[in-house]
């Protein structure tokens, strides 16, 4: 089945950290005949009710949340002061394009602060701005204006203004959010393709969706804690290293498949998984990339300290230029993944689990 209009929606829709409704409605389009439920954290899951508290449960993690910003201040001259939510760069976010959400739900245009080259000394070209150097101007000339007229007031989400795009030559994906909207596609194009299969499964199969991870793996906390799995699969858009290293370093490649992550700054990944994943992609044929990572975590660290501990592995599709406002991700890339993870958990028996039950 082609994935292609849900990466679409799921990308398109806005979701900075505690605002993901957006993404939530695509979410409940896309469920087929799964339920879904949520929860005060805007949280949500398919599949959750259906559990058999007599088998053992592998949850599928993914992040609803992208990095964004919030409505911090409003000046005199109707300038937006800025807080980030999640991790930017400012030299990424100065000139760009972003929306402004005000109270009502509305949407404003707005373009972060650069000034003009013909205004800059030497010693200002040559300066590193910050994030505390940028503003949002949304084309307002008063704190007033952006207030009485925009309606825009402290505490409003900011989120990237990218539309996605797709290029049919190569099969590559444009758009924003690739963290973690292409990890959140995995998990629901999985779920559907194991719709016919769930029966016959010596597990359950949950699908979580967990919000605010960029600002701290929050969301994850709580769903781990409500779906109580003994194993999870956690699905991310994983920044790629193309052009940043030799080919020896390099850990996650456009083109190149999933990357399996060893380890980062959040968890050191099960064995028997890792040694698993590895199994399948060769006897499968399909390609996976290893990734040892310095920094950088995932919902993962979160999961795998929750309960009693449990064992979990990640999978990342590359995602060119994260937490940025433009991404290139590879559908054959998404395709690997969900190849790849669909093999994992078809083959996946009530004894692989007992062999992680606490003794």
């Amino acid at each position: 089945m082609n994935y292609q209009q849900l990466i679409h929606d799921l990308v398109n829709a806005k979701g900075a950290p505690g605002f993901e409704d957006e993404v939530l409605e695509v979410l409940y389009n896309y469920k087929g005949s799964y339920t879904m439920q949520s929860d005060n954290l805007k949280n949500a899951y398919y599949n959750l009710d259906q559990l058999d508290p007599h088998k053992p449960t592998l949850m599928l993690d993914s992040h609803t949340d992208e990095v964004a910003f919030m409505v911090k201040a409003i000046d005199e001259r109707g300038l937006i002061h800025i807080q980030a939510l999640g991790g930017w760069l400012a030299e990424h976010v100065s000139a760009q394009h972003y929306l402004v959400r005000d109270r009502l739900g509305n949407y404003h245009p707005g373009i972060s602060t650069s000034k003009p080259i013909h205004f800059m000394t030497a010693e200002e070209r040559a300066k590193k701005i910050t994030l505390a150097d940028l503003k949002i101007d949304v084309g307002a000339s008063s704190r007033q204006e952006v207030i009485e007229d925009f309606k825009i007031t402290i505490g409003q989400p900011i989120v990237p203004a990218t539309e996605f795009a797709f290029n049919e030559r190569n099969q590559v994906m444009f758009g924003k959010g690739f963290d973690n909207r292409i990890g959140v596609a995995v998990s629901v194009a999985i779920m559907n393709e194991m719709q016919d299969y769930l029966k016959d499964l010596p597990f359950n199969l949950v699908a979580a969706f967990a919000a605010q991870e960029e600002v701290g793996m929050r969301g994850a906390v709580v769903t781990s804690k409500r779906v109580n799995p003994q194993m999870a699969l956690v699905f991310e858009g994983t920044p790629s290293d193309d052009f940043t290293a030799d080919q020896y370093l390099e850990q996650a490649r456009l083109g190149r498949g999933p990357q399996l992550r060893y380890r980062d700054n959040s968890y050191i990944a099960n064995e028997w998984m890792l040694k698993r994943f590895n199994q399948l992609a060769s006897e499968n044929n399909l390609p996976l990339q290893h990734a040892v990572r310095e920094g950088g975590s995932t919902n993962a660290g979160s999961i795998h300290l929750s309960n009693q501990g449990v064992p979990v592995a990640t999978l990342g599709t590359p995602t060119r230029y994260a937490h940025t406002n433009y991404c290139f991700c590879s559908y054959k890339d998404f395709e690997n993944t969900v190849k790849l993870s669909l093999a994992f958990i078809k083959n996946l028996t009530a004894e692989n689990f007992k062999q992680f039950e606490l003794k």
